[in-house]
């Protein structure tokens, strides 16, 4: 199972699902409202923030931790191993489900309550558990939501991003059989008071992690909700399932890294949880699990460090604030990227998760506006990547036709022509002018009615700008000289 291949979601579908994506006004005005307001609380959170000093040192951080990886993840394995937690190494999806399926048949599992973890979506360890005949619990609330109307998440934030309360008002009644009431707060009261029996009843608590330290053999959760706190200290065995990427070196690293991330991701000077998990409990009187295990899931992130130019995307911390700008992802949402990882990051981490061929529309997703990498709280060059990854595919043979690579050689060196630059403008205009005057479903074939079916063409009265320019440039030149 590859990134993309759960709950419906191919990343190969991008071209098909797009367009069901721009048709829903729904989805759209949802997405409109949630980002619209995820981005003035970043603005708000950062007044008096010195951002390109905070946002340097935790760039640093993220550098040093991904270019010395390997040292960082044995220092990590002895540290935590010798405060009582349980590593395990998982080269993919399959043997992460594997290893965690084998924790909860071995504990007699039935009922496992887990935290929000992309990781988890990613491997596509719900299903898995449902096979083995386990009840996975989704407790973060957003996620519930999603598992009770059978959907992926559409952000990696806020999961339920594109469902309104009146959707969601919908999926409770439905689910749970019974008629709900309007306002949120008392839609949220029955969501706790659902969840609380599953805590109780629970054998396995599942979660995540947003950051390993490999000095102490510790993981940082951070959370809004309290759901993290009792799936990782109710259940008498916790597994924690991380992507290698996530370590740093120190616990003085979090500093920088937590500062940046809440303020990226919801708009917050500092989160209302903060769990730093070190090892299982050492004595009865004490809170947490009776064992902690955490998996490390590799599934294609050693491969991407071959490339230096591709390795910047580990270095991501998930804040989620290049899909709250970018003018894609607000049109179209999650599901549309076919994968667990939506928006400008999850185009360029998908592609190379999934593997050459799988996810080749995503890196197209994309206007190359730079929004993203302005708000990159870890300095990621995610336009830069784009083009590398759009580069590699083009250099796929099986990806272009060698009548393509005629057309583009041709067309790159008309492009460096001034003559020919010159003529063709001038052609273009006047295809244009007559294009304007047929009926619409006569104007264009091919690949150019794809273009033009969701966009006007444009007016060409008037000198072009090619032309203006010139004239003006000449009439600057007349004047100075008199």
């Amino acid at each position: 199972m590859t990134v993309g291949d759960i709950h419906h979601l191919r990343a190969d579908q991008f071209d098909r699902l797009v367009p069901e994506a721009l048709g829903n006004v729904e989805l759209r005005g949802a997405l409109a409202l949630a980002t619209d307001k995820i981005r003035n609380r970043r603005s708000v959170a950062l007044q008096g923030v010195d951002l390109q000093s905070l946002r340097g040192r935790a760039a640093d951080i993220r550098r040093r931790s991904i270019d010395r990886l390997d040292e960082h993840l044995e220092r990590f394995e002895r540290a935590a191993v010798a405060r009582g937690t349980h590593v395990h190494w998982a080269a993919d999806a399959a043997a992460a489900r594997g290893i965690v399926l084998d924790l909860a048949q071995g504990h007699e599992a039935r009922i496992a309550v887990k935290s929000k973890s992309m990781v988890t979506e990613e491997i596509g360890l719900n299903d898995g558990l449902i096979d083995a005949g386990i009840v996975p619990v989704e407790t973060d609330l957003g996620e519930w939501i999603l598992q009770l109307a059978d959907e992926p998440p559409s952000h990696i934030l806020v999961p339920a991003i594109h469902r309104r309360r009146h959707e969601i008002r919908a999926i409770f009644a439905e689910a749970l059989g019974r008629e709900m009431p309007e306002d949120a707060e008392s839609l949220t009261a029955i969501a706790r008071n659902e969840l609380r029996d599953r805590f109780l009843r629970a054998d396995l608590g599942i979660s995540g992690g947003n950051f390993l330290v490999a000095e102490t053999g510790s993981i940082l959760l951070i959370e809004n909700e309290g759901n993290i706190r009792l799936t990782t200290s109710m259940p008498r065995v916790h597994i924690a399932i991380v992507g290698i990427e996530k370590v740093v070196p120190t616990l003085a690293d979090l500093g920088p890294l937590v500062r940046v991330i809440t303020r990226s991701g919801t708009g917050q000077a500092i989160s209302c949880y903060q769990t730093l998990v070190t090892g299982p409990k050492t004595s009865p009187a004490d809170d947490g699990p009776d064992e902690l295990h955490v998996v490390l899931v590799d599934n294609g992130r050693s491969g991407i460090l071959a490339d230096p130019k591709q390795a910047e995307t580990l270095r991501c911390i998930r804040c989620s604030a290049c899909l709250n700008v970018c003018p894609v992802y607000r049109q179209i949402g999650g599901h549309a990227y076919g994968s667990v990882y939506p928006g400008p990051i999850g185009a360029i981490l998908t592609p190379q998760l999934a593997g050459p061929g799988t996810a080749d529309p995503l890196p197209h997703a994309s206007s190359l506006c730079g929004a993203c990498r302005e708000v990159c709280p870890v300095d990621i060059d995610i336009p830069g990547v784009l083009l590398h990854l759009r580069r590699q595919e083009a250099e796929r043979p099986s990806t272009t036709t060698r009548g393509q690579r005629i057309g583009f050689d041709v067309w790159r060196r008309l492009m460096l022509s001034p003559r020919w630059y010159d003529r063709l403008g001038r052609l273009t205009r006047w295809s244009i002018a007559i294009a304007r005057r047929l009926p619409p479903v006569r104007r264009w074939v091919g690949p150019l009615r794809a273009w033009t079916s969701t966009r006007g063409l444009p007016r060409t009265e008037g000198t072009s700008f090619r032309r203006g320019a010139t004239a003006r440039r000449l009439a600057a030149g007349g004047r100075r000289g008199r």
